[in-house]
């Protein structure tokens, strides 16, 4: 890839900024300065800015805890968005949210510059199962459990099957394999079990690390990465 293309996918400056960073000596190739643009930058090169070391990564694959209150969207004029928890760099990159979470609802997030691993994702056809508990208003029963298994008519859609576990008379764990607006609420709904409180616990092959705290994120790991690929029936090298 070119230079200044990659510095401006990095976010690090825009294309006539690079110029500027070149002409000035102040961005380096494996120890050695470059002063054009149209450099082409070798696979692996250590690429640095005033001596400081970019992560040149194209590829990034993020997991979000996230908290109640923020959209999930790229960005919001009146609103803050899952991606201003995180540094401009994933922006840059244009790292996007992997389907939707309702703005009150939490737990985990998949981000990914990926769009066609994010699409299979989130297919229905590809069966990939999202897992949300939830507190409902009132006493979850036996024939909540059989209406998620039937599948349930909401309108405007019907619901695929869908397994519902109660584990306390006030708590479901639904595992869908859709994701459509307001879904898995309105599914609750539809039973007379309206949703107090809503968060997703697991996607696909990967849990919510719970060792994130409300906000936060983290890097998937090429274990969780490659798991993603086979859920979403995409070969990955």
């Amino acid at each position: 890839m070119r230079l200044d293309k990659l510095l401006t996918r990095l976010g690090e400056a825009s294309r006539s900024g690079c110029r500027e960073l070149l002409k000035t000596g102040r961005v380096r190739v494996n120890g050695e300065t470059v002063a054009s643009g149209a450099f082409s930058v070798p696979e692996g090169a250590l690429v640095t800015l005033d001596g400081r070391p970019l992560d040149c990564r194209l590829d990034r694959y993020l997991m979000m805890n996230k908290p109640a209150g923020v959209l999930t969207a790229r960005e919001d004029a009146r609103q803050k968005t899952v991606m201003d928890l995180l540094p401009p760099v994933y922006a840059s990159l244009e790292c996007m949210p992997v389907g939707r979470l309702d703005k009150d609802t939490t737990g985990l997030l998949l981000l990914t510059t990926d769009g066609e691993l994010a699409h299979r994702l989130i297919s229905p056809a590809r069966h990939v199962d999202k897992v949300y508990e939830a507190r409902v208003e009132g006493a979850l029963e036996q024939k909540d459990v059989e209406a998620f298994a039937e599948g349930i008519p909401l309108g405007d859609f019907t619901a695929l099957p869908a397994r519902l576990e109660i584990l306390a008379p006030d708590v479901g764990l639904a595992t869908v394999r859709e994701g459509k607006f307001h879904q898995v609420k309105r599914m609750f709904g539809a039973v007379g079990k309206p949703v107090l409180a809503l968060r997703r616990l697991r996607f696909g092959p990967l849990s919510l690390d719970e060792a994130l705290q409300p906000g936060d994120y983290r890097e998937l790991n090429e274990e969780e990465i490659a798991a993603l690929y086979a859920a979403a029936g995409i070969k990955h090298e």
